[in-house]
């Protein structure tokens, strides 16, 4: 029979974890409404009569803080909890960690159908201009970035982003802690060499995302993008931080496991990106006359 993993593991009759009752998911939940609850009292205070419509006027967006915090708090609590349960009790077994990884797996596919929407969104437009964008694609007077400019270099960060990370997996299991810091780390300077590009490209893009439906669905499918970038570096962050402290182990290490499976579904995604959108969908090919 499988054992626990971990310095304070003990005997068990079965090889599954039942996890301890927690006040986690239901505060996760008030934190959840409270943060929706803001949002929607923010952008339409007309509709909440004089007290709440009142304080959605005077605060803004800031409606939304209180239950930010509430959700960022349970994030950190839970996240630590499982910590422990995997590192320090030894609860994550063999037989509990292939469930982990279904669970990975599953969200990945989750995370696929929400960008299949954008681009759904995208083609859509594309596919089938309407007469209100003169019929064709890019709209008249849109100015698309050149794709072997930015978009281009950001490109190569993330596909070599996608190689560091491979590299630190190996060295993990070979025990190569050190060398596994190094290629980690390198990893986050990737991630955040990207997310200070998109950030520029941005910044000087010829249009605004209320600029129509081409700005609309290529700020929505590149933005989110973006922010699944900020959310894997920051999962990558916390792995360099678990890998110094000594958490994962070569047969042990299911945490950095699910961070690198999220950092290669960020790569692939950015790919179908930049040749959906920023080559096939600018036109800039024809444009060029290389094609």
């Amino acid at each position: 029979m499988a054992q626990p993993h971990g310095a304070g593991s003990h005997h068990a009759p079965h090889p599954y974890h039942l996890v301890d009752p927690s006040p986690w998911p239901i505060l996760g939940a008030v934190g959840g409404f409270l943060m929706a609850l803001g949002a929607v009292v923010s952008m339409t205070p007309g509709d909440f009569g004089s007290v709440l419509g009142g304080l959605g006027r005077s605060l803004g967006y800031w409606s939304i803080l209180p239950g930010l915090l509430v959700v960022l708090y349970v994030m950190y609590v839970w996240w630590r909890d499982v910590v422990n349960e995997a590192t320090f009790q030894g609860h994550h077994t063999p037989v509990v960690q292939i469930g982990l990884r279904y669970g990975m797996a599953l969200f990945i596919a989750s995370e696929v159908m929400f960008f299949v929407a954008w681009f759904w969104a995208f083609f859509n437009a594309s596919l089938y201009p309407t007469a209100s964008i003169g019929g064709i694609w890019p709209p008249t007077g849109i100015t698309t970035f050149n794709p072997l400019d930015l978009p281009w270099l950001n490109t190569l960060l993330l596909l070599t982003s996608g190689f560091t990370v491979t590299w630190a997996h190996h060295d993990i299991v070979e025990g190569k802690k050190d060398h596994a810091l190094w290629m980690l780390g390198f990893t986050v300077l990737l991630g955040l060499s990207f997310t200070g590009v998109q950030a520029w490209e941005y910044a000087h893009a010829s249009f605004k995302f209320t600029g129509g439906i081409y700005p609309t669905t290529f700020f929505m499918a590149t933005g989110f993008h973006g922010a699944h970038v900020i959310i894997g570096t920051i999962f990558l962050i916390v792995c360099w931080f678990r890998l110094n402290a000594g958490h994962f182990k070569p047969d042990h290490h299911f945490g950095f496991e699910a961070a690198a499976w999220y950092w290669h579904f960020v790569d692939v995604v950015w790919l179908f990106l930049y040749i959906c959108i920023y080559w096939w969908g600018s036109n800039w090919g024809a444009a060029a006359g290389i094609e």
